[in-house]
């Protein structure tokens, strides 16, 4: 028997020694395996309920980049919306303001067209096509029913006692995209 040997038996009816650095009175190995078992169970776990709860806070922290990034889109889009709708407006504002500044050309030309017909039709027609490419459109209104809301009446006239019409056109109204530019001044009769 050898003094190194942990296994041999000593003889009987003499103590054993144990070696310095020994494991005395701990577990036989078997138990030393479960032991450390047990703990890689436990560290696992913990580490697993670590991991879950990061997994959480991770995904709580997505939701919430994710709602904003939402929210800053949506607003981003209602903001480019409302800007097109401004220059849009602004547009048409500008538009409507340099066909408010032809009238007066149109009512010359209107003017010059009725003492020279022949010469000034081809350029009355043209600079109406033009400017009614552009949203502008003249009021016909003789003959129709008075509507205060497109015409002016500066003159009446009796008539047979009936309903308000437009007798004549002295000025010509202008609609500019659907909205009244400016009213035409008539001379009505009932």
């Amino acid at each position: 028997m050898s003094l190194s040997d942990p296994d041999a038996t000593p003889p009987t009816g003499t103590p054993a020694v144990e070696p310095e650095g020994s494991m005395a009175g701990a577990a036989a190995p078997g138990h030393v395996e479960e032991a450390v078992a047990e703990a890689d169970v436990e560290d696992t776990e913990e580490l697993a309920t670590e991991i879950a709860a990061e997994i959480t806070e991770l995904s709580e922290q997505r939701d919430q980049y994710r709602d904003l990034a939402q929210r800053v889109q949506a607003d981003f889009e209602n903001y480019r919306k409302r800007v097109q709708v401004q220059i849009r407006d602004e547009a048409d504002r500008a538009a409507a303001r340099l066909a408010s500044a032809l009238l007066p050309v149109l009512d010359a030309t209107e003017a010059a067209f009725v003492r020279h017909p022949t010469e000034i039709e081809p350029l009355l027609n043209v600079m109406l096509a033009e400017l009614k490419k552009h949203g502008l459109e003249t009021l016909h209104l003789e003959e129709q029913p008075f509507d205060p809301n497109v015409a002016e009446a500066v003159a009446h006239e009796p008539g047979e006692g009936g309903e308000v019409v437009v007798a004549e056109v002295l000025r010509s109204g202008y609609r500019w995209n659907g909205r009244t530019l400016r009213p035409a001044m008539v001379r009505t009769r009932d």
